[in-house]
């Protein structure tokens, strides 16, 4: 039996999900959650196979749980992307922190218990449509320029983040000014845009 975690943070969908892969007969979903935090404290007790996560939610991203879960080092299950988002940027982002296989969310549901199949045996799946431009551009931002451009895409202001990282006010303002010319952007706000766009926040 495969034993499953869904961590989703639209329940009707999690709800489906649950339903759908409960009626494979080598499947069962031992729980839901709604947040990469919790699905992360789910993990401790070791009986999940495969975790199937959304990238975009609440408290911890499901990329920020792949990665997690890979540096642990003491978590055994393997990380499904189950997202509507068709980036390169998040494919490489996901495929990066040690993720198994990245399906989109309109894929047919039988499709998606193939996947949970293939991964657990140890193979991999990437959607097909990503595939032909997975590494067509490249993140230009630092992982520094990354996390002060997702952080003045909050509305913070120079100094709430300097204080947030530990950096000066003139330091932020230089990885934020760098971030902008990198983009090609007019200002902060629009860099995020774009940066988001892309996949690379």
């Amino acid at each position: 039996m495969i034993r499953i975690l869904i961590a989703e943070d639209q329940r009707m969908l999690a709800s489906a999900l649950t339903s759908l892969l409960n009626l494979e007969p080598d499947i069962r979903v031992l729980d839901c959650v709604s947040d990469g935090e919790a699905a992360l404290a789910r993990l401790q007790l070791g009986d999940i196979d495969v975790v199937l996560s959304d990238i975009e939610m609440p408290k911890m991203s499901g990329l920020e749980l792949a990665a997690r879960i890979k540096d642990a080092g003491n978590i055994a299950c393997k990380v499904v992307i189950v997202t509507a988002f068709a980036r390169a940027g998040f494919l490489r982002r996901a495929l990066d922190a040690g993720v198994k296989a990245y399906l989109l969310k309109d894929a047919p549901s039988e499709k998606l218990a193939d996947v949970i199949r293939t991964v657990h045996r140890g193979g991999r799946y990437i959607a097909p449509e990503l595939l032909s431009d997975t590494w067509s551009e490249a993140c230009p931002l630092s992982a520094r320029e990354r996390s002060v451009l997702a952080l003045a895409g909050e509305g913070l202001s120079s100094e709430q983040i300097g204080a947030k990282l530990h950096l000066s006010t003139g330091t932020v303002r230089n990885y934020l000014s760098e971030a902008i010319g990198k983009m090609d952007a007019a200002n902060r706000i629009e860099a995020h845009r774009l940066a988001r766009e892309r996949g690379w926040l």
